[in-house]
């Protein structure tokens, strides 16, 4: 069963840590200076996250009009078990878990980036009380 209830869950969650990194100070630039335009496609529930990162810009659904550079395909709960730490996105995309597409290695630079941002993840699940996305 899906961690997420409904695709608005995936968006508050899954979007609102890339916002965040984008509005951290220093982590904010790094992003920005990668020029990566991420695309992720999620299912169960399907959602879409586009983080236009060099304009700091994170938009939800299919209708962005930022023309990603790398695209990711995962499963909303390996989603939220990466922002958790528990998912090596490398092991993920040799096992198939995650599918990727375009510049994977500029992407994969990022993940020192992202690691930052654990902590922030599951303080927001926190602040809101989701303990069962904690231990999904």
């Amino acid at each position: 069963m899906a961690v997420f209830k409904n695709e608005d869950e995936v968006y508050a969650y899954m979007a609102g840590i890339f916002r965040r990194g984008l509005e951290i100070e220093g982590l904010a630039d790094k992003l920005a200076g990668s020029g990566v335009v991420l695309r992720v496609y999620y299912t169960d529930p399907d959602a879409v996250v586009t983080v236009d990162m060099p304009n700091k810009v994170v938009e939800t659904g299919a209708s962005s009009t930022a023309v990603p550079n790398v695209e990711l395909f995962m499963s909303s709960d390996t989603g939220n078990k990466f922002w958790l730490g528990k998912v090596n996105l490398t092991m993920a995309m040799a096992k198939g878990t995650v599918r990727a597409k375009g510049p994977v290695p500029k992407l994969l630079k990022l993940i020192p980036q992202a690691k930052n941002l654990f902590p922030e993840y599951k303080s927001m699940l926190q602040s809101e009380n989701r303990q069962d996305l904690i231990d999904a």
